[in-house]
């Protein structure tokens, strides 16, 4: 123990000298204990900008030349979390992967800012049941209690800076990390206390009720990738659409019947506000992704968004994903050949979709090695469903899973390994089934599909 506190106070001080010599260079280093990668990955947006691979010690150190300021984020596969860097830092982190983000230490040049923006993003994380029960209250009362606690964040903030010499744009990170989480519990409010209660509000908020939308940006690139302003802008276009649609869209009895004007109104929306193009992007692709995989349209139907998404976002950096989604969900639909990915048997032969759904009525079900309450479940779901369906085979199939590994917790759970295989190409597999979410089950009778967007757990399976 005291020689890794002599190594964190060397490597801080090293670090701190190195960027007081190279100038504007950041310095980012630091150890993982019990680490599930080999490799720390740095991102900045969607964009990989360095990598480091653990030495014997499992430390790892990134020096970036003619850095941007601002929210980065740092993975170390399966987790990740933000780190907020500016010219000149100098910045060290530990953590133990057993405990990821309760473990997370920041020191060093930068290390006030980042520890102050994982406290809140704990804070959050532990605030939510409270907050859920507070969706029950009457909107007057859920106003001010929100209010209150979102004070008490910038309270914390305004200490924070009296001890601290934060930039400018630090000040506005962290500020932003505070307001848009509460703001995203308005935009939540009247949905959720009917969810609880059965009592619609929307006519009875508070006039003050939204004045925070007076102060929102919707251009600030800095905020882009910050989770709590992003998952904001989510529920902030889905709300504004939902009550826009309220009178003339298709909604009835609070239920949203013309999903297809729905999001095509949300998308135009988008549009026509957010003109930072990244945020636009993602706004347009998360719209994309929710209409396609959640509702589960026409082909007519689906023809038709995508048509719309390209008129408005043609030039769109995600569009060729949104394209092979699509392409993906028109071939799973009902009467179509299920698609002819080849997949493993115990034995390591190959074998195809086609040729194990051929002249059977199947239902495939998807886990993987990496979840592992996720295989419990759905592999005693599997054998449930099984007993009360005899006309049909359950037919498991494997992801991201390696062949050792994949054969033990067969044999733990004791499954019958002549209906269980292992996709040879995991994201072939991914994209050709679209698997999502993983409780998903395919349907065939006769290797046609009958149902690719069923449930394991759906009632009326």
């Amino acid at each position: 123990m005291h020689k890794h506190l002599l190594y964190l106070f060397l490597f801080v001080l090293v670090g701190c000298n190195v960027a007081e010599k190279k100038s504007d260079n950041i310095f980012f280093a630091g150890e993982i204990v019990n680490p599930t990668n080999k490799y720390v990955v740095l991102y900045k947006g969607g964009d990989v900008i360095d990598s480091a691979q653990l030495d014997t010690n499992n430390r790892f150190s990134l020096e970036l030349g003619s850095p941007e300021n601002g929210l980065y984020h740092f993975k170390h596969s399966p987790e990740y979390q933000y780190v907020y860097l500016e010219k000149g830092d100098s910045l060290l982190i530990r953590l133990n992967t057993m405990d990821f983000d309760e473990s997370l230490v920041f020191s060093g040049s930068g290390g006030e800012i980042n520890n102050f923006l994982l406290e809140l993003f704990l804070a959050h994380e532990a605030e939510e049941p409270f907050i859920y029960a507070m969706y029950r209250l009457e909107p007057n009362e859920f106003n001010k209690k929100i209010d209150s606690l979102k004070q008490s964040k910038l309270d914390e903030l305004e200490i924070l800076v009296t001890e601290s010499d934060l930039s400018k744009k630090e000040m506005e990170i962290a500020e932003a990390s505070i307001v848009y989480n509460y703001y995203t519990y308005k935009e939540k409010y009247p949905f959720k206390h009917k969810s609880y209660t059965g009592n619609k509000v929307v006519d009875k908020l508070p006039s003050n009720f939204y004045d925070y939308r007076e102060t929102l940006t919707f251009e600030n690139k800095d905020f882009t990738y910050l989770r709590p302003y992003y998952n904001f802008m989510i529920n902030h276009f889905g709300n504004r659409s939902y009550m826009s649609c309220s009178e003339k869209c298709g909604i009835k009895n609070d239920v949203v019947k013309n999903h297809l004007h729905f999001n095509k109104h949300k998308l135009n929306l988008i549009d026509s506000v957010v003109k930072e193009k990244d945020l636009k992007d993602n706004l347009f692709r998360n719209v994309a992704f929710d209409y396609l995989l959640q509702i589960h349209d026409t082909e007519e139907n689906n023809r038709i968004f995508i048509e719309e998404f390209h008129k408005l976002s043609g030039n769109n950096k995600h569009i060729s994903e949104i394209d092979e989604l699509y392409k993906g969900i028109l071939n799973i639909q009902p009467d179509k050949e299920i698609p002819n990915i080849n997949l493993l048997n115990s034995e390591g032969e190959r074998i195809s979709l086609k040729e194990i759904a051929k002249n059977t009525k199947t239902v495939f079900y998807f886990w993987s090695g990496t979840d592992g309450r996720h295989f419990d479940n759905i592999t005693r779901r599997a054998n449930y469903l099984s007993s009360k369906m005899p006309k049909y085979t359950f037919v498991g199939i494997n992801l991201k899973t390696d062949d050792t590994k994949w054969k033990i917790m067969m044999e733990t759970k004791n499954l019958d390994k002549a209906y269980q295989y292992r996709a040879e190409d995991f994201e072939e597999a991914m994209k050709a089934l679209v698997i999502y979410p993983m409780n998903k089950c395919i349907i065939t009778e006769d290797a046609k599909i009958v149902d690719a967007f069923s449930n394991m757990y759906a009632s009326s399976f």
